[in-house]
């Protein structure tokens, strides 16, 4: 009975796949701050009207965060050869403030020249120059805000990298690519039929995929510069669930050729060198590659319930890795390897919660009645994932310790399956 109530969530879980509209606006809620927050000052770069967005772009980066507190700097009109007053900016409560200027020349590119600086040690943290068209500014703008995030956090910024999800609108479904803010959204693929599971390359340069578009799911691996596809798993039965090895080599994916779904490995440039790496006569799904790319986690009821689990490459027998509670699904390993998202029911809800594998802790990180498919940010200090508010599907993030939330709602579009991609090559 528990095999099949799972079985039928799935199911419903990979049918119920929606995402916003390519022109949707998108509306970010911020609540919660860090336990850590610095005081920084963004003044709009001189020099070009261009230079309050780039201004405001970064501030809208750092504050949904929740790590950093905005210090007002309007009508700061500084250059970046503009001597800082680091005393008065120091007295404001700012101990950190970027600049710059944006200067247009006659071909249309821009020059954005960026300064920070650290009014506790009087003098510069950082400064870059970047060139680009108009087009680029944004990309531009989350460029000088992971600068400013990992000069002053320590911690690589991951405003630059790309998120992707489904849409489905009408009869139709659309594998979406956006900014990390959920802006600048382009469509991959669209089709008639549901589109379930997209999974970022290594390299940030492929999506795999699962597509029903040949009346069964097919799992595909597409070229997002080429939009060049090819089916890599179309075995008979269900093929599902793809999860990229970390040197973008090979694809775990789940298989039910030879009976329940059990998870096998194939090349991911063509599908061949099939290989099994579970055998059990229960239901083995949902696999993630650990870091090293030496093991698997995935999801099994061979417990009786959903529980999460750990194997070798080479096979042999799984160890159990999830004991708070009895269904725990849909693992998701940070990059350090320390610890480990899952799907857990309390009280009939569905919840994002994080485990520590070092000493079995738990966090609850979400509230929601519906919680579903977490992604960790490249990072690991940010947390992606589908929820359902107000009986609508929104794409949602909290921050790793749980402390900040924010939601992105669309309108005209329901929010299933995201998945955060890697840093910029």
């Amino acid at each position: 009975m528990i095999r099949t109530v799972w079985m039928k969530f799935l199911m419903v879980l990979s049918a119920c796949l929606a995402l916003p509209a390519a022109h949707a606006q998108l509306r970010v809620d911020i609540s919660g701050v860090s336990a850590q927050q610095y005081p920084v000052a963004i003044a709009d770069f001189s020099g070009d009207p261009a230079g309050r967005q780039i201004a405001e772009i970064i501030r809208a980066d750092l504050t949904r965060t929740g790590q950093f507190r905005l210090i007002n700097a309007t009508g700061a009109a500084l250059t970046v050869d503009t001597p800082i007053a680091y005393d008065e900016w120091r007295g404001k409560g700012a101990d950190f403030i970027a600049y710059g200027t944006v200067v247009r020349s006659g071909d249309g590119r821009y020059e954005v020249k960026y300064r920070l600086g650290d009014t506790t040690k009087k003098g510069q943290l950082d400064g870059v120059a970047f060139t680009g068209t108009e087009k680029e500014l944004r990309r531009i703008s989350h460029q000088i805000a992971d600068r400013i995030y990992e000069k002053i956090t320590g911690i690589k910024g991951v405003f630059s990298t790309r998120i992707a999800y489904v849409l489905k609108q009408g009869g139709t479904y659309e594998l979406q690519i956006a900014d990390a803010d959920g802006q600048n959204p382009q469509v991959a693929l669209r089709s008639r039929e549901p589109i379930i599971s997209p999974a970022w390359s290594p390299d940030g340069s492929r999506l795999a995929y699962v597509s029903f578009e040949s009346g069964k799911p097919v799992v595909y691996v597409h070229h997002l510069a080429t939009s060049k596809r090819q089916p890599v798993a179309n075995y008979k039965g269900n093929n599902s669930a793809p999860a990229w090895s970390p040197d973008g080599k090979s694809l775990a994916v789940v298989l039910t050729r030879d009976g329940l779904s059990q998870i096998y490995v194939v090349n991911s440039a063509d599908g061949s060198g099939l290989r099994r790496i579970t055998r059990s006569p229960l239901i083995d799904t949902e696999p993630t590659f650990s870091p090293d790319g030496g093991s698997i986690y995935f999801t099994s009821d061979r417990s009786g319930s959903p529980q999460i689990y750990q194997v070798g490459l080479g096979g042999g027998e799984p160890r159990r890795v999830s004991f708070n509670g009895g269904y725990n699904i849909s693992p998701r390993i940070s990059p350090d390897g320390k610890t480990l998202l899952t799907v857990t029911r309390r009280d009939g809800s569905y919840r994002v919660a994080s485990l520590n594998l070092a000493n079995g802790s738990e966090t609850l990180l979400t509230e929601g009645r519906d919680d579903q498919s977490p992604s960790f940010a490249p990072n690991g200090m940010q947390v992606l994932y589908a929820a359902v508010q107000g009986g609508r599907s929104v794409l949602a993030g909290v921050s790793s310790d749980g402390r900040v939330r924010q939601t992105l709602s669309v309108l005209n579009g329901e929010i299933r399956e995201p998945t955060w991609g890697p840093f910029p090559q």
